[in-house]
Protein backbone atom coordinates (compact mmCIF):
# COMPACT_ATOMS: atom_id res chain seq x y z
CA UNK A 1 0.00 0.00 0.00
CA UNK A 2 1.53 3.61 -1.09
CA UNK A 3 0.50 6.76 0.82
CA UNK A 4 -0.46 9.58 -1.25
CA UNK A 5 -1.11 13.08 0.85
CA UNK A 6 -3.80 14.90 -0.16
CA UNK A 7 -1.92 18.39 -0.11
CA UNK A 8 0.26 16.24 -3.02
CA UNK A 9 -3.18 16.09 -5.36
CA UNK A 10 -4.28 19.56 -4.14
CA UNK A 11 -0.64 20.62 -5.28
CA UNK A 12 -0.74 19.21 -8.78
CA UNK A 13 -4.58 20.14 -9.70
CA UNK A 14 -3.40 23.73 -8.55
CA UNK A 15 -0.51 23.76 -11.22
CA UNK A 16 -2.43 21.87 -14.04
CA UNK A 17 -5.30 24.43 -14.12
CA UNK A 18 -2.94 27.55 -14.39
CA UNK A 19 -0.60 25.24 -16.94
CA UNK A 20 -3.35 23.93 -19.09
CA UNK A 21 -5.36 27.53 -19.52
CA UNK A 22 -2.30 28.87 -20.72
CA UNK A 23 -0.18 26.41 -22.68
CA UNK A 24 -1.85 24.02 -25.33
CA UNK A 25 -0.60 19.93 -25.47
CA UNK A 26 2.34 19.83 -27.51
CA UNK A 27 -0.18 17.12 -29.49
CA UNK A 28 -2.66 20.13 -29.93
CA UNK A 29 0.33 22.57 -31.03
CA UNK A 30 1.06 19.75 -33.53
CA UNK A 31 -2.28 19.70 -35.06
CA UNK A 32 -2.94 23.23 -34.98
CA UNK A 33 0.19 24.09 -36.99
CA UNK A 34 -0.88 21.56 -39.85
CA UNK A 35 -3.86 22.89 -39.38
CA UNK A 36 -2.59 26.74 -40.32
CA UNK A 37 -0.30 24.84 -43.44
CA UNK A 38 -3.72 23.04 -44.94
CA UNK A 39 -5.96 26.00 -44.89
CA UNK A 40 -6.89 26.98 -48.24
CA UNK A 41 -8.90 30.02 -47.67
CA UNK A 42 -7.02 33.39 -47.03
CA UNK A 43 -9.33 35.02 -44.64
CA UNK A 44 -9.04 31.41 -42.81
CA UNK A 45 -5.45 31.42 -42.85
CA UNK A 46 -5.69 34.74 -41.43
CA UNK A 47 -7.37 33.71 -38.33
CA UNK A 48 -5.42 30.74 -37.80
CA UNK A 49 -2.01 33.17 -37.81
CA UNK A 50 -3.92 35.21 -35.49
CA UNK A 51 -4.76 32.33 -33.07
CA UNK A 52 -1.68 30.87 -33.37
CA UNK A 53 -0.05 34.47 -32.63
CA UNK A 54 -2.53 34.38 -29.45
CA UNK A 55 -1.11 31.41 -28.10
CA UNK A 56 2.46 32.39 -28.28
CA UNK A 57 1.10 35.61 -26.47
CA UNK A 58 -0.69 33.13 -23.65
CA UNK A 59 2.78 31.32 -23.37
CA UNK A 60 5.14 34.27 -23.23
CA UNK A 61 3.03 36.93 -20.77
CA UNK A 62 1.21 34.23 -19.09
CA UNK A 63 -2.12 35.29 -20.24
CA UNK A 64 -5.02 32.87 -20.78
CA UNK A 65 -5.55 31.30 -23.86
CA UNK A 66 -9.16 32.21 -24.11
CA UNK A 67 -10.70 34.59 -21.61
CA UNK A 68 -13.52 31.87 -20.35
CA UNK A 69 -10.87 29.76 -18.68
CA UNK A 70 -13.94 27.26 -18.31
CA UNK A 71 -15.44 24.70 -15.71
CA UNK A 72 -12.77 22.36 -14.27
CA UNK A 73 -13.18 18.86 -15.45
CA UNK A 74 -11.29 16.09 -13.35
CA UNK A 75 -10.29 12.58 -14.83
CA UNK A 76 -9.06 10.76 -11.69
CA UNK A 77 -7.59 7.38 -11.71
CA UNK A 78 -7.10 5.92 -8.18
CA UNK A 79 -4.63 2.55 -7.79
CA UNK A 80 -6.45 0.82 -5.25
CA UNK A 81 -3.20 0.21 -3.49
CA UNK A 82 -3.28 4.02 -2.85
CA UNK A 83 -4.05 4.91 0.51
CA UNK A 84 -4.94 8.75 0.50
CA UNK A 85 -3.77 10.57 3.73
CA UNK A 86 -4.37 13.59 5.39
CA UNK A 87 -8.01 14.68 4.06
CA UNK A 88 -11.07 13.75 1.74
CA UNK A 89 -9.82 13.54 -2.18
CA UNK A 90 -12.48 15.49 -3.51
CA UNK A 91 -11.80 18.21 -1.08
CA UNK A 92 -8.15 17.61 -2.11
CA UNK A 93 -8.74 18.05 -5.43
CA UNK A 94 -11.85 21.31 -5.10
CA UNK A 95 -9.18 23.14 -3.00
CA UNK A 96 -6.67 22.68 -6.10
CA UNK A 97 -9.35 24.23 -8.39
CA UNK A 98 -9.69 26.90 -5.93
CA UNK A 99 -5.92 27.43 -5.57
CA UNK A 100 -5.75 27.28 -9.32
CA UNK A 101 -7.93 29.69 -10.36
CA UNK A 102 -7.72 32.32 -7.57
CA UNK A 103 -3.86 32.36 -7.75
CA UNK A 104 -3.86 32.27 -11.42
CA UNK A 105 -5.70 34.47 -11.44
CA UNK A 106 -8.40 32.66 -13.71
CA UNK A 107 -11.81 33.92 -14.53
CA UNK A 108 -14.61 32.75 -12.30
CA UNK A 109 -16.99 31.22 -14.11
CA UNK A 110 -19.23 29.01 -12.13
CA UNK A 111 -22.43 29.18 -10.33
CA UNK A 112 -23.32 27.42 -6.77
CA UNK A 113 -26.72 26.72 -8.14
CA UNK A 114 -28.26 27.08 -12.13
CA UNK A 115 -31.20 29.15 -10.92
CA UNK A 116 -30.42 31.45 -8.49
CA UNK A 117 -26.79 31.95 -10.18
CA UNK A 118 -24.94 33.10 -7.68
CA UNK A 119 -21.17 33.29 -8.50
CA UNK A 120 -18.71 30.76 -6.04
CA UNK A 121 -15.81 33.30 -6.49
CA UNK A 122 -13.33 30.25 -6.74
CA UNK A 123 -14.12 28.16 -10.07
CA UNK A 124 -15.42 25.30 -7.59
CA UNK A 125 -16.81 23.06 -7.57
CA UNK A 126 -15.33 20.76 -10.26
CA UNK A 127 -16.23 18.23 -11.89
CA UNK A 128 -14.76 14.95 -10.95
CA UNK A 129 -15.24 11.62 -12.82
CA UNK A 130 -13.33 8.70 -11.09
CA UNK A 131 -12.30 5.49 -11.34
CA UNK A 132 -10.05 2.69 -9.60
CA UNK A 133 -7.32 0.90 -11.14
CA UNK A 134 -5.02 -1.89 -10.37
CA UNK A 135 -2.03 -0.28 -8.98
CA UNK A 136 -0.39 2.05 -6.96
CA UNK A 137 -0.41 5.45 -8.87
CA UNK A 138 -2.99 8.79 -9.38
CA UNK A 139 -3.67 9.21 -13.04
CA UNK A 140 -5.22 12.61 -13.32
CA UNK A 141 -6.03 14.93 -15.95
CA UNK A 142 -7.50 18.32 -15.59
CA UNK A 143 -9.72 19.77 -18.55
CA UNK A 144 -10.69 23.13 -18.36
CA UNK A 145 -14.26 23.32 -20.46
CA UNK A 146 -15.31 26.25 -22.03
CA UNK A 147 -18.80 26.81 -22.62
CA UNK A 148 -19.06 28.68 -26.33
CA UNK A 149 -18.56 25.11 -27.24
CA UNK A 150 -19.85 22.66 -24.23
CA UNK A 151 -23.55 24.33 -25.53
CA UNK A 152 -23.28 23.26 -28.71
CA UNK A 153 -22.72 19.51 -27.25
CA UNK A 154 -25.33 17.07 -28.37
CA UNK A 155 -27.00 13.63 -26.78
CA UNK A 156 -28.61 11.50 -29.24
CA UNK A 157 -30.84 8.63 -28.77
CA UNK A 158 -30.74 5.93 -31.98
CA UNK A 159 -32.09 3.13 -32.85
CA UNK A 160 -30.25 0.36 -33.37
CA UNK A 161 -31.43 -0.30 -37.49
CA UNK A 162 -29.83 3.61 -37.26
CA UNK A 163 -26.41 1.91 -37.23
CA UNK A 164 -23.43 3.53 -38.47
CA UNK A 165 -24.67 5.70 -41.14
CA UNK A 166 -27.23 7.11 -38.64
CA UNK A 167 -24.11 8.18 -36.15
CA UNK A 168 -22.43 9.36 -38.87
CA UNK A 169 -25.74 12.07 -39.79
CA UNK A 170 -25.91 12.97 -36.28
CA UNK A 171 -21.92 14.01 -35.95
CA UNK A 172 -22.43 15.84 -39.01
CA UNK A 173 -25.43 17.51 -37.71
CA UNK A 174 -24.47 18.61 -34.51
CA UNK A 175 -21.33 20.09 -36.23
CA UNK A 176 -23.31 21.65 -38.78
CA UNK A 177 -25.77 23.21 -35.93
CA UNK A 178 -22.84 24.19 -34.18
CA UNK A 179 -21.56 26.20 -36.89
CA UNK A 180 -19.26 29.51 -35.70
CA UNK A 181 -20.59 29.21 -31.86
CA UNK A 182 -18.39 26.13 -31.47
CA UNK A 183 -15.23 28.58 -32.35
CA UNK A 184 -13.98 26.66 -35.07
CA UNK A 185 -11.41 24.91 -35.59
CA UNK A 186 -12.94 22.60 -33.02
CA UNK A 187 -12.24 19.25 -31.84
CA UNK A 188 -14.89 16.49 -32.23
CA UNK A 189 -15.16 14.17 -29.05
CA UNK A 190 -17.35 11.12 -29.28
CA UNK A 191 -19.35 8.45 -27.52
CA UNK A 192 -21.15 5.00 -28.63
CA UNK A 193 -22.73 2.98 -26.66
CA UNK A 194 -23.42 2.54 -23.12
CA UNK A 195 -26.52 4.58 -21.85
CA UNK A 196 -27.73 7.94 -21.89
CA UNK A 197 -25.04 9.16 -19.20
CA UNK A 198 -22.00 6.89 -20.57
CA UNK A 199 -22.14 8.34 -24.11
CA UNK A 200 -21.87 11.80 -22.97
CA UNK A 201 -19.25 11.01 -20.55
CA UNK A 202 -17.25 9.29 -23.05
CA UNK A 203 -17.83 11.85 -25.59
CA UNK A 204 -15.91 14.71 -23.06
CA UNK A 205 -13.18 12.04 -22.53
CA UNK A 206 -12.17 11.55 -26.06
CA UNK A 207 -11.48 14.94 -26.08
CA UNK A 208 -8.46 14.49 -24.03
CA UNK A 209 -6.41 11.76 -26.00
CA UNK A 210 -3.83 12.26 -27.57
CA UNK A 211 -3.94 13.44 -30.80
CA UNK A 212 -1.29 11.46 -32.04
CA UNK A 213 -3.07 8.20 -30.84
CA UNK A 214 -5.14 6.41 -33.18
CA UNK A 215 -7.90 4.11 -31.73
CA UNK A 216 -6.86 0.75 -31.78
CA UNK A 217 -10.38 -0.58 -33.04
CA UNK A 218 -10.03 -0.53 -36.62
CA UNK A 219 -13.86 0.49 -37.55
CA UNK A 220 -13.34 3.52 -35.06
CA UNK A 221 -10.00 4.46 -36.77
CA UNK A 222 -11.83 4.52 -40.14
CA UNK A 223 -14.65 6.30 -38.68
CA UNK A 224 -12.69 9.10 -37.10
CA UNK A 225 -10.82 9.76 -40.26
CA UNK A 226 -14.05 9.82 -42.76
CA UNK A 227 -15.84 11.95 -40.48
CA UNK A 228 -13.01 14.66 -39.83
CA UNK A 229 -12.79 14.99 -44.08
CA UNK A 230 -16.42 14.87 -43.88
CA UNK A 231 -16.65 18.25 -41.29
CA UNK A 232 -14.12 19.70 -42.91
CA UNK A 233 -16.13 19.45 -46.47
CA UNK A 234 -19.03 21.55 -44.05
CA UNK A 235 -17.22 24.47 -45.48
CA UNK A 236 -17.38 26.57 -41.56
CA UNK A 237 -14.00 26.76 -41.51
CA UNK A 238 -11.78 29.03 -38.74
CA UNK A 239 -14.04 31.43 -37.24
CA UNK A 240 -16.82 29.98 -38.93
CA UNK A 241 -15.94 31.89 -42.03
CA UNK A 242 -15.45 29.30 -44.09
CA UNK A 243 -12.63 27.52 -44.80
CA UNK A 244 -11.19 23.92 -45.39
CA UNK A 245 -10.50 23.29 -41.74
CA UNK A 246 -13.08 23.53 -39.45
CA UNK A 247 -11.82 20.22 -37.13
CA UNK A 248 -8.38 19.28 -36.68
CA UNK A 249 -9.86 16.08 -35.23
CA UNK A 250 -12.56 13.61 -34.25
CA UNK A 251 -11.68 11.22 -31.10
CA UNK A 252 -14.65 8.55 -30.91
CA UNK A 253 -15.05 5.86 -27.54
CA UNK A 254 -16.82 3.14 -27.50
CA UNK A 255 -18.70 0.67 -25.02
CA UNK A 256 -21.11 -2.23 -24.61
CA UNK A 257 -24.72 -1.09 -24.72
CA UNK A 258 -28.28 -2.77 -24.75
CA UNK A 259 -29.74 -4.07 -27.60
CA UNK A 260 -32.45 -1.99 -27.58
CA UNK A 261 -30.35 1.18 -28.13
CA UNK A 262 -27.76 3.34 -29.58
CA UNK A 263 -26.88 6.30 -27.64
CA UNK A 264 -24.36 8.60 -28.72
CA UNK A 265 -23.19 11.82 -27.80
CA UNK A 266 -20.76 14.72 -29.86
CA UNK A 267 -18.96 17.15 -27.00
CA UNK A 268 -17.45 19.39 -29.03
CA UNK A 269 -14.24 21.39 -28.20
CA UNK A 270 -13.19 24.73 -29.83
CA UNK A 271 -9.67 25.01 -30.79
CA UNK A 272 -8.16 25.81 -27.35
CA UNK A 273 -8.81 21.67 -26.84
CA UNK A 274 -7.30 22.24 -22.88
CA UNK A 275 -6.20 19.61 -20.98
CA UNK A 276 -3.37 18.96 -18.25
CA UNK A 277 -2.16 14.96 -17.34
CA UNK A 278 0.00 14.03 -14.40
CA UNK A 279 0.58 10.72 -12.70
CA UNK A 280 1.41 10.72 -9.17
Amino acid sequence: MRTVQASEITKNIREMCIEANHFLSDDMKKVFNESVEKEESPLGKQILNQLQENLEIAGRDMIPICQDTGMAVVFIKVGQEVHIEGGNLTDAINEGVRQGYVDGYLRKSVVRDPIDRMNTKDNTPAIIHYEIVDGDQVDITVAPKGFGSENMSRVFMLKPADGIEGVKEKILEAVRDAGPNACPPMVVGVGIGGTFEKCALMAKHALTRNLNEESPVPYVRDLEKEMLEKINGLGIGPGGLGGRVTAMAVNIETYPTHIAGLPMAVNICCHVNRHAHRVI
